[in-house]
């Protein structure tokens, strides 16, 4: 059988649910229960500076889980609260993060990884608000990819673009977005702003929206995942 690898993506919300309640042991719930290898965290640290982790260090160590380590100092747990977890048997060959351009301060995380289905590049992204800035960042996103190499890649996260991700296509060649369906808001969603983009040589065998309770409460995005194959 083609192994396969689960990716999953999830905007935390620094873990304060929709009933205004801060509970990272929720959060972490629904992530155990994605039953991902790898999973693209955003809004995981608290908003101000410092900003210290929303998802407490400790808390996710004992439930088994490797944080990447993206050189943001003062606790947090990525950069611009970005983050990224993986399971004990992926090696982590190197990290990078990266500041994009726009009116707000935006970052994306790089992670390439040694996995079951071979290497593979991970990038993690909050893309802005403005479709204007959305498009600048991706643009700045692939200029770094162009730099790197080849290796199979896939682009994970909170796009914040409502309509069809082919209104990003131009700031994206080389990639195919794959979406797993409406993710936003969590109690009733009707927008897909959690997605995937994958280089070629990559292909999404499924996806979906992760539903089970208490995740349509824990946060205002549910999560989505991915099972990937190399193609």
């Amino acid at each position: 059988m083609t192994s396969s690898l689960r990716l999953a993506t999830y905007n935390l919300q620094k873990c304060v649910g929709i009933d205004m309640r801060r509970r990272p042991d929720r959060s972490l719930q629904v992530i155990n229960a994605l039953q991902a290898e790898v999973v693209v965290l955003q809004e995981a640290d608290k908003r101000l500076p410092p900003r210290p982790a929303a998802l407490p260090h400790d808390l996710i160590q004992s439930h088994d889980w490797t944080t990447l380590d993206f050189g943001q100092p003062g606790g947090s747990l990525g950069w611009h609260g970005n983050a990224m977890l993986l399971r004990p048997d992926i090696s982590v060959l190197g990290t990078a993060g990266i500041d994009l351009p726009g009116l707000e301060p935006r970052g994306a995380i790089i992670a390439e990884l040694s996995t079951k289905i071979g290497y593979l590049r991970v990038v993690g992204v909050h893309l802005g608000l403005l479709r204007r800035y959305r498009l600048l960042q991706l643009m700045a996103i692939t200029r770094e990819l162009r730099r790197r190499p080849s290796m199979p890649t896939i682009i994970a996260g909170d796009f914040n673009e409502w309509g069809p991700k082919t209104a990003l296509d131009a700031a994206t060649p080389g990639l195919d977005f794959v979406e797993g369906g409406h993710s936003f808001p969590a109690p009733r969603p009707i927008a897909a702003l959690d997605a995937f983009a994958l280089t070629a040589d990559l292909r999404a065998t499924s996806c979906g929206v992760h539903r089970q309770r208490p995740a349509a409460s824990a946060s205002d995005h549910l999560p989505v995942w991915a099972d990937l194959i190399r193609a």
